[in-house]
């Protein structure tokens, strides 16, 4: 184990240590049911705080999701934490009303962290699936710019390039619909570099020919889609 996340284990350990030998030398083991109610309720907030971390969502946003569910576990366990003491030092004989209000916060916690955690993922899956639609433009874009270099006719490049600068312009956003349609230009692009290290004059002009129309296709389709 590395030597800082024994540091981490430690640090989180600390209240742990102080709250437990301030609860146990003050008042001893002997307390009412109501008392033990709280001890085990600032437990359980306190152990949701170090839980939090492993309820993030990875992803480009994981420093916004990951300070959204920290704040809510945070309010979380300052306010059990404030009733636990109060109602161990004023109602340390009343079961009902501390497990109640436990209760009832441990509710609206629990709702408002799922809340969130369903937004976080959301906004996550949106973002991949952005970024997989980037993805596609950029390297189609990118893999086509380097095989206009490997193309030696003047006429020939310059037709490339009119397909270039089409997908390159294209809109990022995708849709489902045009999945097929997108795998058909990354094929085609495929096979075009092929035809160009066979030195293929005709193939190549055909598959130039056929990309610019799939891509204008695929643009026109898009725009009907939206």
């Amino acid at each position: 184990m590395k030597k800082v996340n024994i540091l981490w284990i430690i640090l989180d350990l600390i209240f742990l240590i102080i709250f437990n030998a301030i609860f146990f030398a003050a008042g001893g083991i002997e307390h009412h049911v109501s008392v033990w109610i709280s001890y085990a309720f600032i437990h359980f907030a306190y152990f949701m705080l170090l839980l939090t971390p492993k309820l993030i969502r990875p992803g480009k946003s994981s420093t916004i999701f990951g300070f959204s569910l920290y704040a809510i576990s945070s309010v979380y366990f300052l306010v059990v934490f404030t009733a636990g003491i109060t109602f161990i030092l004023f109602l340390s004989d009343n079961f009902t009303v501390p497990f109640l209000v436990q209760i009832c916060i441990a509710g609206l916690y629990s709702i408002i962290l799922i809340a969130h955690m369903i937004a976080n993922e959301h906004t996550a899956d949106a973002e991949e699936k952005r970024e997989h639609q980037i993805a596609f433009i950029k390297d189609a874009s990118t893999k086509l710019k380097n095989l206009l270099e490997a193309i030696n006719d003047k006429e020939t490049r310059k037709k490339a390039e009119r397909v270039y600068d089409a997908l390159n312009s294209s809109q990022v956003k995708s849709h489902p619909d045009l999945e097929l349609t997108e795998n058909k230009i990354l094929m085609s692009i495929n096979e075009l570099e092929g035809a160009i290290k066979a030195e293929k004059k005709d193939t190549i002009i055909s598959l130039i020919d056929s990309l610019l129309n799939t891509i204008n296709e695929r643009n026109m389709r898009l725009k009907n889609l939206n």
